[in-house]
């Protein structure tokens, strides 16, 4: 391997990184002092020698050429060449650095400014991810990377700028059905570039300097816009809330008002659009996952994308292919050329050869389509790597030479850094890069060992590569996700049958498009049967209990993972010839991802044989379980984080939901839905009739809808059964009910008016094995007042569990306390949760009366089981 042009290229790379925000004198000096040095070594080596006293015989002249002296002369090139990089690239960044630090807008965001500003959207604009902030679910907003051009202050002074800035527009109104609350257009790696996905755009692609109009108003004309477009818009300037990224400031923009188009996109961009939109139409009639999957898998257009389908991705580490990478240029490239391997050679594999075109005509052919694919994909980091690494390759194919394609990558490296100094700091370049060194360097030399081994050919590449890739990328996505994935390897090996086929027919729908639809969607159709295959695999994949583990997500974690790898990689090479002890050890891995429920609860001790009632660890929120079965269970709430709430139900066993209870509508207790949806059958979902917040109702139906779940009110009074469980509501009485409702019997006692949510939790009284649980869901002192006044008070009193209400907070009847006087407590709370939860004076409470007080935020999951009863048997269980 050429290894040469690998440490100037480091060394740009490490120097670009650190100097961004040096001061600039530091940075001068850095520059001008490996300046100089880099000239003085290369003006050293052609000094000429001093002569010799001895005469030149053939035996001098043999020892002035020797090795010895040729090191030295390559060891001056090669530090010459590092300090020569370092000078270029230092000068770069101090560049790039000055010019975020100067101008107005800087100094006006550390003011707070109110100002009028030009600004050029520079990229797509995206929905911030959903949020849930203690019971509400935090305003969307629509951002942008943007540049701003001119800005004119409140004295009306005006000035010419180019600052770039992230543009935050207020967009507080319920997000698209099948929006991803997931990170928005990705790198390679799929890790985050920005914060959440963009929602659909029209079919027309730009629309001129029309204002968008439909149902989602302004926020639609917002996502509706194409880069290059240039805005005039009035907010206010803060300063940027992440250091290390190229953005000076952040343009806040409120009222939610209609963008005012100053000039429109370039012809290159409307060009993208056009297509973008199209490839989007053409896939309009797919099924789900195909539908959302198609346009991320070829230009990167991931609005589409479920928070469920992402999550899958994420766990099996398939979230490259969510989003446009190089990988898609490679496998376009392919088509024409051939193999990378084979670029070089005169006997290459492809369209090329068979049409006929020499190599000149090959590489201007090739070079037209890497200039198109950045365009319509947009350049992301990997986008931009990757056209760069082909631009070289395809030089070298141009000019007849052979070259490595290790120089090749080292080059690209070099020439993006220092074009894009930012691109030093950017985890999606750094992954991309260390991906496509790993497929270089690593993955020839493990398929060589697996086809020594007798391993097929095809079947040796594709397991090196995705070995080789994860073991390099690993340590870098720990520290993002802080997890680790045991089935990367087989879920990409999988996938990648399906990568090739998808993103050509892809493709040849996206171009196909602006022509006749019809074809494009017959194409589209055909696409979408791989599509469905790498959906299938991510959600298979993901539904495995052990797919993944969790690991330090810092740099001393990605680290200790590097180690385990390299000690794991050596050990690797001993037990390959062993093939008894690879068995047995494949074995237990597959166990491991497996996690059959037997061997787990032997293992682990969870779930405790027996459970009747558990309580997940869902952080600042609620999320419990009542037993009705094997596999099956009544979820009572759903949790703030669909994900912490399917890991719970998974670890459980919980494949059948004969009722999902949800108590209110806070977020705290119903944004976790998908995650209870998430691959079980839910028969149904009861819930609270005071809809408020109404964008959570609304969110809830939504989601029931969208799986024909019916969706009905508890009313105290009613009482129902799952087997050997069986409960009664005790609250919200007939009283708290939408308007016009008269179908439910009056309740026998004053009704609170409810202040909020709260006052309307569904409360339940529960019997399971003589267990007696009482819920209370998040009920006020008012209404916990009125069930102590009512007649079903004598049912309350000596409950085995009580579920304490509002995470336990300080609002509590004491009265209720002491007449339910329950042997344990549980309380659902977050660890170093900002509002206080539980209140000490609730636990103090609770612990006087003779109960044991057990917490999710320090105890971890919860499970009780036992008999119950005066005398009778109470086992608590912590995982």
């Amino acid at each position: 391997m050429d290894l040469r042009l690998v440490p100037p290229a480091l060394a740009a790379w490490g120097t670009a990184a650190v100097t961004l925000d040096t001061p600039a004198g530091w940075t001068a000096g850095i520059a001008v002092a490996c300046l100089v040095g880099g000239i003085g070594l290369l003006a050293a080596r052609r000094s000429p020698r001093p002569a010799q006293s001895v005469p030149a015989g053939p035996v001098t002249r043999r020892a002035q050429a020797g090795r010895p002296l040729g090191r030295f002369a390559w060891a001056r090139a090669s530090i010459a060449a590092v300090l020569l990089c370092v000078s270029a690239s230092a000068a770069s960044a101090g560049l790039h650095g000055a010019d975020l630090r100067r101008g107005p807008v800087p100094e006006l965001a550390r003011r707070y400014a109110s100002v009028t500003a030009e600004v050029e959207l520079s990229g797509d604009p995206w929905l911030s991810r959903p949020r849930v902030r203690g019971d509400h679910a935090a305003p969307l907003a629509v951002l942008a990377q943007a540049e701003v051009r001119s800005v004119e202050q409140s004295d009306g002074t005006s000035v010419r700028t180019r600052t770039p800035v992230l543009l935050v527009v207020d967009a507080d109104v319920p997000a698209p059905e099948g929006t991803a609350a997931r990170n928005g257009p990705s790198t390679a790696d799929g890790s985050a570039a920005r914060s959440a996905a963009p929602v659909p755009r029209g079919t027309k692609g730009y629309r001129g300097d029309q204002r968008a109009r439909s149902p989602r108003g302004a926020r639609d004309a917002w996502l509706g816009l194409l880069p290059s477009t240039r805005l005039r818009v009035a907010g206010r300037l803060a300063p940027a809330l992440a250091g290390g990224e190229r953005t000076a400031a952040v343009l806040r923009v409120r009222g939610r008002p209609e963008p005012r188009i100053v000039a429109g996109p370039s012809g290159p961009q409307r060009l993208a659009g056009r297509l973008r939109a199209g490839l989007r139409e053409a896939t309009d009639g797919l099924p789900g996952d195909a539908r959302a999957l198609l346009p991320g898998l070829v230009v990167g257009d991931t609005a589409r994308i479920t928070p469920e389908l992402d999550e899958a991705f994420k766990d099996t580490d398939l979230a490259h292919t969510l989003a446009v990478s190089g990988s898609n240029l490679t496998v376009l490239l392919a088509l024409l050329i051939g193999p990378p391997g084979l670029a070089r050679l005169v006997e290459r594999r492809g369209l090329a050869p068979r049409l006929g075109l020499s190599l000149r005509a090959t590489a201007l052919l090739a070079g037209a389509l890497t200039s198109a694919f950045v365009v319509v994909c947009r350049p992301d980091p990997s986008v931009l790597r990757a056209a760069a690494c082909g631009a070289v390759a395809l030089l070298a194919l141009a000019t007849g030479r052979r070259r490595s394609l290790i120089p090749a990558l080292a080059t690209a490296v070099l020439l993006l850094v220092l074009y894009d100094p930012w691109l030093a700091r950017s985890y999606g370049f750094l992954l991309s890069v260390l991906a496509t060194g790993a497929l270089l360097v690593l993955a020839p030399g493990w398929s060589e060992a697996l086809r020594r081994r007798r391993v097929p050919p095809r079947l040796a590449e594709a397991l090196a590569a995705a070995a080789a890739a994860q073991a390099v990328c690993g340590p870098v996505t720990a520290v993002l996700s802080a997890r680790v994935s045991l089935v990367a390897v087989p879920c990409n090996l999988l996938a990648e049958v399906a990568v090739a086929p998808a993103t050509v027919l892809g493709f040849a729908a996206l171009a196909t498009a602006p022509v006749a639809m019809t074809p494009a969607k017959a194409l589209a159709w055909c696409a979408s049967w791989p599509a469905d295959w790498i959906a299938g695999v991510a959600r298979t994949g993901a539904a495995l209990p052990g797919a993944g583990v969790d690991w330090p997500g810092s740099w001393p974690g990605a680290l200790l993972l590097a180690a385990v790898t390299v000690v794991v990689v050596l050990a690797g090479r001993r037990l390959m010839r062993h093939p008894w002890w690879c068995g047995l050890l494949g074995v237990l891995l597959l166990l491991a991802v497996v996690r059959p429920a037997p061997l787990t609860r032997v293992i682990t001790g969870w779930p405790p044989p027996g459970w009747r009632f558990a309580m997940c660890d869902v952080g600042q929120g609620d999320a419990t379980v009542l037993a009705a079965g094997e596999g099956a269970g009544v979820v009572v709430d759903a949790g703030p984080d669909p994900v912490l709430v399917d890991h719970c139900l998974r670890q459980l066993g919980i494949t059948r939901i004969p009722l999902l209870v949800l108590t209110h509508f806070h977020a705290d207790h119903v944004a976790g839905l998908p995650g209870v949806l998430r691959g079980r059958s839910v028969a149904a979902i009861e819930t609270t009739g005071f809809e408020e917040p109404a964008d959570e109702a609304e969110f809830v139906r939504r989601e029931a809808a969208a799986r024909h779940i019916p969706v009905t009110r508890a009313v105290a009074g009613e009482e129902r059964r799952a087997g050997e469980l069986s409960w009664r509501v005790l609250w919200p009485p007939p009283g708290i009910r939408p308007p016009g409702d008269t179908q439910t019997p009056a309740w026998p006692g004053p009704v609170p008016e409810p202040e909020d949510p709260n006052d309307a939790s569904v409360a339940m009284l529960v019997r399971s094995g003589g267990l007696r649980l009482l819920l209370l869901g998040d009920l006020e002192p008012p209404a916990q007042q009125a069930l102590v006044r009512s007649p079903v008070a004598a049912e309350l009193a000596g409950v085995d569990v009580l579920k304490v209400a509002h995470h336990g907070s300080a609002y509590q009847d004491p009265e209720l306390i002491r007449l339910a006087a329950p042997r344990v407590a549980l309380i659902s709370c977050g660890a170093d949760n900002p509002y206080g939860h539980p209140a000490p004076a609730t636990v103090a409470a609770l612990r006087e009366g003779g109960a044991l007080v057990l917490r999710t935020d320090r105890d971890g999951e919860l499970a009780v089981g036992g008999t119950g009863g005066t005398g009778g048997e109470l086992r608590v269980a912590r995982d």
